[in-house]
């Protein structure tokens, strides 16, 4: 009896943890203006990010069509309808930042920028770039 107890509590807990998402324009795409694939450069790293059919607002906002970027290095996109982790690997840019001077140790690195909602949560349909892979020398 305790341990289905348990397991419906840890049910209904994942369940709350995971949040609704907001709405993006179908046309809505996030894109890195300055860095291609496949392309080679020195640290830092200047990384600009674009982004199209949408706006960018400081986290907590809650306009519609806009979010703010998230970059994501060296690790997989995380999972919609979760709010996206705050470290080293998945940089937050809730202030509205539009490009950052990254320090990258040398060596191949993937970059991904992901939109976010007030909330650090990935739009509906998801707003983000392709991912791309860098070498820094």
């Amino acid at each position: 009896m305790r341990l289905r107890l348990l397991a419906a509590a840890a049910v209904v807990l994942a369940s709350s943890c995971a949040a609704a998402q907001t709405a993006s324009p179908p046309n809505a795409r996030a894109y890195f203006i300055n860095l291609k694939s496949g392309q080679h450069v020195k640290s830092p790293v200047l990384v600009q990010f674009g982004l199209a059919g949408m706006g960018v607002a400081p986290a907590g906002s809650t306009n519609p069509n806009t979010g703010h970027h998230h970059l994501i290095i060296d690790a997989d996109t995380p999972p919609a309808g979760m709010p996206i982790p705050m470290d080293e690997k998945h940089r937050h840019f809730g202030a509205g930042q539009t490009e950052v001077d990254l320090m990258l140790t040398p060596g191949q690195h993937t970059l991904q920028l992901v939109l976010g909602d007030a909330l650090h949560i990935h739009h509906q349909p998801p707003v983000r770039s392709e991912k791309i892979t860098i070498t820094v020398q």
